[in-house]
């Protein structure tokens, strides 16, 4: 309020108080006039609009951070009522202030129940400081429903359930519901425990949005969509809020059709307003999902609602179009935004990198007016896909600070280039360090142990991995099965294997293949069909690892019929690695002609592993015809190898010929 209008508004509330004396206080943010001491003048002005007027001002400096301007106001207050003092309490509790926050709750001439639960709502705020609120909770003369629902979600947030459980059931039961049960709720929500906010759901008799709302996000989260959409369609009312969540959660388990579906009717309910997180949903699922066409026209829903502006969604429509490998779009996208963010930047590069024009996202990157660690990241990430690892350790080096994303990034993509060496050699780097790495960062370099069968590195590792308390990660558990696996440790890797809580596909392809690799081909098809019974859709990778056990067991016909099932029954377009196994199954068994058969049929050019296993077959079963076919086609593919020579000549030499019996081209 400036200078003239707040000495005006003082002026119009006090004109009776003639012997009053103004001073005007001036500070860089607020103005402010104070009264010198007046007892006729304080006794007038304790109901005044003036009070609210200042209660509402250190209010509203302390959301925005100006500490020291709502002290300024507090401290030259006349008069203060409960409010003044629960109000600048907040404000110390608003911005981490604990000490100075308990320090004025002492000194408050009256307690009243807003200010016990505002110092309580404070040790939440200070790292859930649940054993000093729970002190000053028992204190109070007097609790309402805030209090309870605050000291629960105390309890909640510090992990401390029993305590919560125990405080919700002793309550006063008429103050339980809605508040109270819905801060027990989102508690349970917060760290996954669905079945725990399920039943105080079940037994609440007052359930209002908040409450319908926290168990649709919570089913959908879990993904549980059939239990989120049976109580979102039984809901008396729903917000924008339910129906983002419901969305969202159909995108979660990648059913587009579903969600879109919905989103449409949202439109269609007069009820409610499409809002930013909606579309933001949306358009990330649009791009998630291929869905150019739905993409095209949520970004014209976007300008018709006005909302060309919104910075938020303008980087999830570049983050978008960069999915549909559309950069022109994209840069168009960027360059018309009025006012950019350091994600809009990052967005752009992250498309550049992703579609393989690294240069072109070197050089946004280095127009950014401000990088974060995520821009550094992303173009070491860029530059380590095209095999450029110095370029990646220059860069690292010119970070202004480094996170274990970004060592992890490093070392990663010393992994994906097959410089194992190096990988571990920056793990150890980054250990002495002192940077705690992440899961990702173990299952890199449990990769590159894998790679190089290194058994014992593998196993400090897992030591490592143990310490810290890393052990149940579904990334690091995948990784030692892997691991293991390669290194000939079968017995070690299935007891991991075994202690996954909830094997994914990655668990079942690491040890599926894991025991294709080792000759355990039956044990492979028994983990396939246990696979399947437990409701895991097999993919590529898997069907590698099956085709693989059949050809060392000798299952001929059984391999012959996975692999027909690929396209049939999965709807799987078999690779040229699936061709290979299946040549070298048909080979193995002394079926070259149906092997040559396979070659023949396939929809593109064979590479050097089919034709190396027809080699092989050929050479097994002493078929020099073949084996010149064969031989022939790896020499043009690989001119410098020398096996394919090597292999005839011995063919030759153990039929009892002494010419090689093959034209170089």
């Amino acid at each position: 309020m400036p200078a003239d209008r707040l000495a005006s508004f003082v002026h119009k509330h006090i004109s009776r108080s003639n012997s009053a004396y103004f001073i005007l206080h001036h500070s860089g943010f607020s103005t402010l006039i104070i009264p010198k001491a007046n007892h006729s003048f304080a006794a007038g002005r304790k109901t005044s609009k003036f009070l609210v007027y200042c209660n509402t001002q250190i209010t509203k400096y302390g959301k925005s951070g100006n500490i020291k301007e709502a002290e300024s106001i507090f401290s030259r207050m006349p008069h203060k009522n409960s409010i003044s003092w629960t109000a600048m309490l907040t404000a110390y509790s608003e911005n981490g202030q604990i000490d100075e926050a308990r320090t004025l709750f002492e000194k408050m001439p009256e307690r009243s129940i807003a200010s016990y639960n505002a110092m309580i709502t404070a040790y939440i705020r200070n790292n859930f400081m649940a054993d000093e609120a729970f002190e000053l909770f028992a204190e109070m003369p007097e609790r309402n429903a805030i209090s309870y629902a605050a000291m629960i979600t105390c309890f909640a947030r510090a992990g401390m359930f029993n305590e919560a459980e125990k405080l919700y059931s002793e309550m006063p039961v008429e103050l339980r519901d809605p508040v109270c049960s819905n801060a027990l709720i989102n508690g349970f929500l917060k760290v996954g425990r669905l079945e725990g906010a399920s039943r105080v759901f079940e037994v609440m008799v007052e359930r209002d949005l908040v409450s319908w709302s926290s168990m649709v996000d919570g089913y959908c989260k879990a993904e549980k969509i059939v239990d989120a959409r049976n109580l979102f369609d039984i809901m008396p009312e729903r917000n924008v809020v339910t129906w983002t969540a419901i969305i969202d959660g159909y995108m979660k388990i990648k059913s587009f059709k579903d969600g879109f579906e919905l989103f449409l009717s949202m439109r269609m309910d007069g009820n409610v307003k499409v809002n930013p997180t909606t579309l933001t949903v949306l358009l990330e699922a649009c791009g998630s999902f291929g869905r150019y066409g739905e993409g095209i026209q949520l970004h014209g829903l976007v300008s018709r609602m006005g909302l060309d502006y919104d910075v938020f969604l303008g980087n999830s429509m570049i983050t978008m179009y960069c999915r549909f490998n559309c950069m022109d779009v994209a840069s168009a996208l960027f360059h018309q935004m009025s006012r950019k963010d350091v994600v809009s930047w990052n967005s752009l590069i992250a498309g550049y990198v992703q579609c393989g024009s690294v240069e072109e996202a070197y050089r946004l990157f280095e127009r950014m007016p401000t990088k974060d660690i995520i821009s550094w990241t992303t173009m070491i990430t860029g530059f380590s896909s095209k095999g450029v690892t110095e370029k990646c350790i220059q860069l690292f080096k010119m970070m202004p600070e480094k996170d274990d994303i970004a060592w992890t990034a490093v070392i990663s993509g010393f992994v994906n280039n097959e410089e194992y060496e190096e990988a571990f050699r920056w793990f150890v780097e980054m250990l002495q360090e002192e940077v705690r790495p992440n899961p990702l960062t173990l299952s890199s370099v449990l990769s590159a142990s894998a790679s190089l069968a290194t058994h014992n590195q593998g196993l400090q590792i897992h030591a490592y991995v143990l310490k810290m308390d890393m052990e149940f990660d579904l990334s690091i558990q995948n990784s030692l099965v892997s691991m293991y696996s390669k290194c000939g440790n079968v017995d070690d890797a299935y007891q991991i294997f075994a202690n996954i809580n909830a094997p994914n596909i990655i668990s079942f392809n690491s040890m599926i293949t894991g025991y294709a690799q080792n000759g355990f081909g039956k044990e492979a098809l028994k983990l396939f069909r246990k696979m399947q019974n437990e409701g895991q859709k097999p993919n590529q990778v898997t069907f590698l690892g099956v085709l693989s056990a059949c050809t060392h067991v000798g299952l001929v016909e059984e391999g012959w019929n996975f692999f027909r099932s690929m396209n049939s029954l999965y709807n799987i377009e078999p690779g040229p690695d699936h061709y290979a196994c299946v040549v070298d199954l048909f080979g193995r068994a002394g079926f070259l002609d149906k092997a040559i058969d396979v070659i023949q049929s396939m929809p593109f050019e064979p590479h050097s592993g089919v034709w190396g296993a027809l080699l092989g077959a050929s050479r097994t079963h002493l078929r020099i015809d073949i084996a010149k076919i064969a031989a022939g086609h790896l020499i043009k593919l690989e001119p410098d190898d020398a096996t394919p020579y090597v292999i005839l000549a011995n063919l030759y030499s153990v039929a009892g010929k002494g010419r090689m019996g093959i034209k170089s081209e």
